[in-house]
């Protein structure tokens, strides 16, 4: 399937009540769902995806950040997503906790979820059937994923890489 193919980063961030920081999207792509911030890489010019990240939370949560205080949690292809694209997304946890809700930007606004709230909440389909789900089992650890998602809208997933965390999953 010949379609666009882009890279990009994700950035997962809670306040001190470990609460998740959620954007409500008002544009493509997932448009009208909530998902963590981030944006495409700067490919033209060679930025890395921690450089990404990091300009990322510059610009759409206003917080400066050095690359120590990311850790890439995951990394997650997905084939024909939506049919319109295929992506590759890099998963950065922000180890520093936020202490208030940012302010709206073009791309939506933001607010702050309890793990037990995502349940309720519209999100991406990949999102929730397992990109989540791999985020709380690795969170302080590491995973790699690839989905295919096929035009009659089943997700074929296949986990390349798994390192949980030590932790308990709690993180803090």
């Amino acid at each position: 399937m010949e379609l666009p193919y882009k890279v990009s980063t994700l950035l997962y961030c809670f306040n001190q009540e470990d609460e998740t920081l959620l954007l409500h999207r008002r544009q493509e792509p997932n448009l009208g769902v909530w998902s963590p911030c981030g944006g495409k890489l700067d490919l033209a010019n060679g930025e890395s995806p921690h450089a990404c990240a990091l300009r990322e939370a510059a610009e759409e949560l206003g917080v400066a950040l050095a690359p120590g205080d990311l850790h890439l949690t995951g990394i997650v292809s997905e084939r024909g997503y939506e049919g319109q694209a295929h992506w590759l997304m890099f998963l950065f946890e922000l180890k520093r906790k936020l202490n208030r809700v940012p302010a709206p930007i073009r791309e939506g606004s933001f607010a702050y979820f309890s793990r037990a709230d995502l349940d309720g909440l519209a999100l991406p389909k990949t999102d929730r059937e397992m990109i989540w789900p791999l985020f709380w089992q690795h969170r302080g650890g590491f995973f790699a994923a690839h989905c295919h998602c096929h035009a009659d809208g089943l997700n074929e997933w296949t986990i390349a890489e798994s390192r949980p965390s030590a932790r308990d999953g709690s993180h803090g």
